[in-house]
């Protein structure tokens, strides 16, 4: 199965838009994704590690997020010539008062509607999903 990591794809809503957060990394091809990070050894749930990489990458804590559960999508990919397989869940943003904050992973981060958020998370797998959890959010 090669490497797993496990996060959130973060939303909000801001008037009547949705708005997505996107990260960019501050190595490699500075690619841009929501936080995610390699599940830790011990760590037998991916929800736990969604919620610590998340803290750890953007600041946000889980009383920050609310977490909707049934959302569950699951993208694999290579790096480098290795299976990589990441677990999204979405979760929105109910503290509006919440800052993020960048670790020294990323160096940017926006608040991005759905056409920005595709743009930007520039990979045909990550734009179906946020296609997918968008529809989700507006039906």
């Amino acid at each position: 199965m090669g490497k797993v990591a496990a996060g959130f794809v973060v939303f909000r809503r801001i008037s009547n838009e949705i708005q997505y957060l996107m990260m960019q990394t501050s190595y490699g091809q500075h690619h841009w994704t929501p936080p995610k990070g390699h599940v830790d050894p011990g760590e037998t749930d991916e929800m736990v590690t969604a919620y610590r990489e998340t803290e750890e990458e953007s600041g946000l804590l889980k009383s920050d997020l609310k977490v909707l559960l049934d959302t569950k999508k699951v993208l694999q990919y290579d790096v480098n010539g290795k299976p990589k397989t990441v677990i999204y869940w979405l979760a929105e943003l109910i503290n509006p008062e919440a800052k993020v904050i960048l670790s020294e992973e990323h160096q940017d981060f926006k608040w991005l509607n759905l056409i920005e958020a595709c743009k930007y998370g520039n990979y045909k797998d990550m734009q179906d999903m946020l296609n997918y959890y968008d529809n989700l959010l507006k039906n």
